[in-house]
């Protein structure tokens, strides 16, 4: 099928970001990180840290699990569905928004896309106050972060109700919270494994996945640091509001639901021109 202008211009928008991202040099700061780090797991037993990293998986999942299964995503699926009937009165489930343009779908996403910023700034904010709030600031991103992508591949049409669509946006979650440094890594991995799986196993898939490792702990560090600069800088107070900490907060929670929706918007857009065009990635 011949490509649309529409297709064209924003398959040119994947390769130019695709492109910044296989060009990134990382800084001699990053390169200390990495080798810190694994210099720490270096010290571990391996079964500590085999153990370690797969309860890490296992939590991932199943707050996964638990996000994609809840009342307030099931609201935000139909609304989703229902807001498609619009644009095409014949949508009736998730998978039939492929039959939308490109057009439409990117109007969907970016709807989507600056909810979720919005709502990761609100959170950051907040958090940013300090107290118990602050306490629940990182289970707090992973879930904003996790539905966000979970939202995003509903709207190219990919129902993450299925199993191997809901482990897809896992991995996708997972590579987009990876360091800039090891991000098109992660991109490229996830293309190839989307092209070579086997559609005949699409509704029966049941792999035992190994999400995460040393190289991803560095998002978790963020986040850690991000905590403790919100507890140094919570009392000094400005007109009876701890300002400094609530913009540092609310910054850096946007900045990673941006990377995070900008990452999970490229790939379905990829996968949703890949598959209506039948052309390699």
């Amino acid at each position: 099928m011949e490509w649309s202008d529409s297709e064209r211009r924003v398959y040119k928008q994947i390769v130019d970001w695709e492109q910044g991202l296989f060009e990134y040099i990382p800084t001699d700061i990053e390169r200390a990180l990495d080798k810190w780090i694994e210099f720490g797991f270096e010290k571990l037993d391996p079964e500590i840290k085999e153990q370690f990293f797969k309860n890490l998986d296992n939590m991932l999942f199943h707050l996964h699990a638990f996000i994609q299964g809840s009342d307030s995503q099931m609201i935000a699926k139909e609304r989703l569905i229902k807001t498609a009937r619009v644009l095409d009165e014949d949508i009736d489930q998730v998978t039939d928004l492929k039959k939308l343009t490109i057009d439409q779908l990117v109007y969907l996403a970016d709807q989507q896309i600056a909810k979720y910023r919005i709502y990761s700034f609100a959170q950051g904010g907040l958090a940013g106050t300090g107290g118990a709030l602050l306490g629940v600031d990182v289970p707090a991103v992973v879930m904003l972060n996790l539905r966000a992508v979970q939202t995003l591949a509903n709207v190219y049409g990919y129902d993450v109700n299925i199993p191997y669509e809901m482990m897809t946006s896992l991995r996708v979650f997972h590579a987009a919270t990876l360091p800039k440094r090891m991000r098109a890594a992660g991109w490229s991995k996830l293309i190839n494994e989307v092209q070579q799986f086997d559609d005949q196993f699409y509704y029966l898939y049941e792999k035992d996945e190994e999400l995460t490792n040393e190289t991803w702990l560095e998002q978790p560090l963020i986040q850690i640091l991000k905590s403790m600069v919100i507890i140094l800088f919570r009392k000094k107070v400005i007109q009876g509001l701890p300002l400094v900490s609530m913009a540092f907060g609310a910054g850096m929670n946007y900045k990673l639901s941006r990377q995070v929706t900008e990452f999970a918007n490229h790939f379905y857009q990829m996968r949703y021109l890949n598959e209506k065009n039948n052309v390699e990635i």
